[in-house]
Formats: structure tokens, sequence, C-alpha cells
């Protein structure tokens, strides 16, 4: 059986899901999405999902708190937390300057654990859950020094690069129906008891 780990860029994935109009899909249970994508000779030893923490918006933040804590009920399942910084930006027409939420660390912690479990052998294959071009040099690292491995793209809705088909072994675009069964059930229970409610908006 072939080793997998699947990456995912849960903003790109996010993003692409809300651009779509699949918001029912948000409550995503995304190790069983990343089965869902396997072949037959092909086990998942680990999916880690990548994100980074809501800032400035107190309704998006609890959504995101309960669902990172539904995904952390998984085994063989690690989430890695980015963070939003302001990043001063200037309105093209009155000049003034605001601080806007930008997005950082996410790129660079897949890029290192994709590249830290190439080193180590924990793959054979790497399925890598965006459509981000900042991860052309990673994939393309991996290919260059590991001739035994291999680096799958599924695209989320929406979402595509021509640079990261190219560069890549093999691409897929996720569709609709893996969406459809790869939920969690609309209340998760934590290993405390604590029952966790998909939110109503992702309904």
């Amino acid at each position: 059986m072939n080793k997998v780990i699947t990456y995912i860029d849960g903003l790109n994935l996010y993003y692409g899901l809300c651009d779509a109009g699949w918001r029912k899909y948000l409550w995503l249970n995304v190790q069983k999405l990343a089965e869902s994508l396997l072949m037959i000779n092909q086990e998942l030893v680990m999916t880690k999902y990548f994100t980074a923490i809501v800032i400035n918006d107190t309704e998006k933040q609890e959504r995101q708190t309960r669902y990172l804590e539904a995904l952390e009920t998984l085994n063989y399942f690690k989430v890695f937390k980015g963070e939003f910084l302001p990043e001063p930006r200037e309105c093209p027409n009155c000049k003034c300057i605001e601080d806007i939420p930008k997005e950082k660390m996410t790129d660079v912690n897949i890029a290192v654990e994709m590249l830290s479990d190439a080193y180590c052998n924990s793959f054979d294959i790497a399925l890598l859950i965006s459509a981000d071009t900042d991860f052309v040099p990673v994939v393309e690292a991996i290919r260059n020094k590991f001739d035994n491995k291999r680096i799958i793209v599924c695209f989320p809705p929406e979402r595509f690069s021509d640079h990261l088909k190219d560069i890549a072994h093999a691409y897929y675009h996720i569709g609709k129906s893996h969406f459809g069964r790869s939920l969690f059930p609309p209340k998760v229970k934590r290993d405390d008891g604590y029952i966790l409610e998909r939110p109503a908006t992702w309904e």
C-alpha cells in the first residue's frame, strides 16, 4: 500500500466552497473527503489541515472555533494554525491608510510540513488540496529531490492553477459528490462529552 498524507489549505477550500454557493458543505469532515479521493492501493496515514485564526468578527470566530474543535475529534489528524495580521493599505481614491487583515504562515507551514515529511519518508503520495500557486516551489523541490514520491493536487471548487497543474504528477477537481458524502453529522461529540452543533448558516 502507498502511504498518503493529505495537506489541506483550509482558507482556499473554504472560499472555494463559498464562491461555488456550497455553504451547506462547510461542515466538512476533511479526513473523510481525503479518503474519498484515494485509489485502491493507497492508505491515508495522516491529514494535516492548515488555516488562519479569524479576527475582528465574533460570529465568524465562533463558527471557526466550533469547526476546528469538530476536526480535532478526528484520529490521525492535526490542525496547524496561522494568523491574520493587520497590513496597511492605501485607498487609491482618498489615499487614506487602512489596516487590512492579511493571512500569514499558512503557505509556509504547508511547505515546511511537506518537505519535512518527504525527508522523513512519511509518505509515498502527497495530496495537496489547494490551488495556490505559492506551492509550486515546494512541489518542484520534492519532485527534484525524491524520484519515488508523487504529488497530486486536488483543486477546490471555483479554484484552479495552471502552474500547479503543470508541476504536479497529477491533478483532480473535487466534485460536489465528494463533498456531499463527506460531511460531519449535524452534532459532533468532543472527548469531554460536549456537543458541537453545525452552525445554522452552514445548513
